[in-house]
């Protein structure tokens, strides 16, 4: 779930989000110990000490559920990536914690067409369903077009792209535009390739009418119909969510026999792990993972989310946060090691717009930093003096345990020392998305959270695209940067690619309305007994790599 693809029905469901990586708690109904029947709290497994399981098969993972379906096609909340990766198989994936390099999966090479619209994919031949049915290239073409003609909250990653199938066991993907992103884009758990032939006997349809026709959903909330490590054994949006290993399966062999992951809240999430009753724990904050010693392994990273601050473009929002020199005070003035220190163990301070992890990212200590001197002497020559303005934000949220009024409050302190008073405006998010989106607040604290793991996506920070809009830094006003942004949505060669990117940022930093704050914490708890846990920005952990 993003913030920008946020809808009221989505806000009702969950005040309190997590983006990409979860946070330390949730209002979803959570249980504290569900346990698949019959079984202790490891499933068949029992334990008598903290990250001891006495037997093997069976792998409890906690986290306090963003759920809605298990069906690809309808889902993208982060509980549903987690699973869904591990059920589903896609033409390429990342492994374990690297995003910044697309390996084979189904597809097992691609090639890419000079000018960035035409991707060539060369399935495997020995690929199967869990049925025993052979993957080919009407499957991809199904679940693909699926995809993008059920019009869900994942549709937009097929937007402009038209899939064809030139033989059984080759896939052509088209953009309307030069789409680097493609290799990045498909990886994602929400493009899980389908058993076609099944999903069409379940009243699945992949042409035009599909947000209508399609009648799939319920039987894939029950079977699986993918070619990944895992199937589907029991399925709820409330308590519980059971894999067990597919036989079929024609990849590396996963160790767990069965994968229990429950609905539970982040402080009991603490206690099961710590007691063995389960084996990871995927959103303890950095407060909570605090001093667990050496019975559990924590690993601890950046998440992919960055918070910003931005100060509105605009003379007739504000004409005291559209003057370029108030907005080189606020750079300066801000304390990022202060907002990292608030943040916890593991937080990082996000030096440029792109996450650490992904490609372009600019190198760690290269941010901007705080320069007291640096932040009076660009007030003073604003020409304003003891200026007020209003920092708005949603205040019924939580990103990664972290809270926005409480960064704001930070923030609030850090600009007092430059001369700047700031009234703190906290809204529902709702009532906060209208004003954001709708380009009216004079100073604003969001947060991003990515849409697929490349840094195009980020251009979205850009003059005259969706972020730049809302801070009313319009088209026209930064063509160096604009022109350097184009040149980059079409740029194929990583190499090229990372320049680009790092030359976007480091203007960014410079000048401009948005200023990247931190990246938060990302963390996992896991039993000593399991081997090769590593975070992944798309979905929170391969299950299927664990050993």
């Amino acid at each position: 779930m993003r913030i920008r693809r946020w809808t009221a029905g989505a806000v009702a469901a969950s005040l309190v989000v997590t983006v990409a990586a979860c946070g330390s708690s949730s209002t979803a109904t959570s249980t504290s110990a569900p346990t698949a029947a019959g079984s202790g709290g490891a499933g068949s497994s029992s334990s008598s000490a903290a990250g001891t399981v006495t037997s093997s098969g069976t792998l409890v993972v906690d986290t306090a559920f963003q759920l809605k379906t298990a069906d690809p096609g309808r889902m993208f909340e982060p509980t549903g990536l987690l699973i869904d990766h591990a059920m589903y198989s896609t033409l390429l994936t990342f492994a374990g914690d690297n995003v910044k390099k697309p390996v084979p999966d189904l597809a097992s090479s691609y090639t890419a067409s000079k000018d960035g619209k035409v991707y060539t994919f060369k399935l495997r031949t020995d690929a199967v369903f869990s049925d025993g049915t052979p993957v080919t290239s009407a499957d991809v073409v199904f679940s693909l077009n699926r995809v993008a003609n059920l019009k869900g909250n994942p549709s937009f990653l097929m937007a402009g792209i038209t899939v064809t199938a030139p033989d059984a066991h080759t896939v052509v993907l088209t953009s309307a535009t030069p789409n680097p992103a493609i290799p990045f884009i498909v990886p994602n758990s929400a493009l899980g390739i389908l058993n076609s032939k099944a999903v069409k006997a379940a009243g699945g349809s992949d042409d035009a009418s599909a947000a209508t026709s399609d009648k799939a959903e319920t039987a894939l909330n029950t079977k699986s119909q993918g070619a990944g490590p895992y199937t589907l054994d029991s399925y709820s949006t409330t308590t519980q969510v059971v894999m067990e290993a597919n036989p079929k399966y024609w990849g590396t062999k996963p160790k767990y026999e069965k994968i229990i992951v429950r609905n539970v809240q982040a402080n009991v999430q603490k206690l099961n792990v710590l007691k063995g009753q389960s084996q990871i724990a995927v959103d303890l904050s950095p407060a909570q993972a605090d001093g667990l010693g050496s019975s559990v392994q924590t690993i601890n990273g950046a998440s992919p989310n960055v918070f910003f601050l931005f100060t509105n473009n605009s003379p007739a929002v504000s004409k005291v946060t559209s003057n370029p020199d108030f907005q080189d005070a606020v750079r300066y003035g801000v304390d990022y090691d202060s907002l990292v220190s608030l943040a916890g163990t593991g937080a990082v301070q996000a030096n440029g717009i792109i996450p650490t992890m992904f490609l372009g990212s600019l190198a760690a200590g290269t941010g901007v930093k705080r320069d007291l001197a640096k932040a009076k002497a660009a007030l003073a020559k604003s020409g304003l003096t003891n200026p007020t303005v209003t920092l708005s934000y949603p205040s019924d949220i939580q990103v990664n345990g972290l809270n926005f009024g409480d960064l704001a409050a930070r923030v609030q302190a850090n600009l007092k020392d430059v001369g700047i008073t700031v009234k703190l405006a906290p809204a529902s998010v709702q009532t906060a998305l209208d004003s954001y989106r709708g380009g009216k607040e004079e100073m604003g604290l969001w947060e991003w959270g990515p849409d697929y793991p490349d840094p195009s996506d980020y251009l979205n920070f850009l003059p005259g695209q969706v972020v730049g809009k809302r801070a009313n830094w319009l088209a026209g006003q930064s063509p160096a940067l604009e022109a350097l942004g184009k040149q980059a949505a079409s740029t194929i060669d990583d190499a090229t690619r990372v320049k680009q990117y790092t030359q976007i940022q480091t203007m960014m930093n410079q000048s401009g309305p948005i200023m990247p704050l931190i990246q938060p914490a990302q963390i996992l708890v896991a039993a000593n007994s399991v081997k090769n846990v590593k975070a992944n920005a798309l979905w929170l952990v391969d299950l299927s790599e664990l050993g």
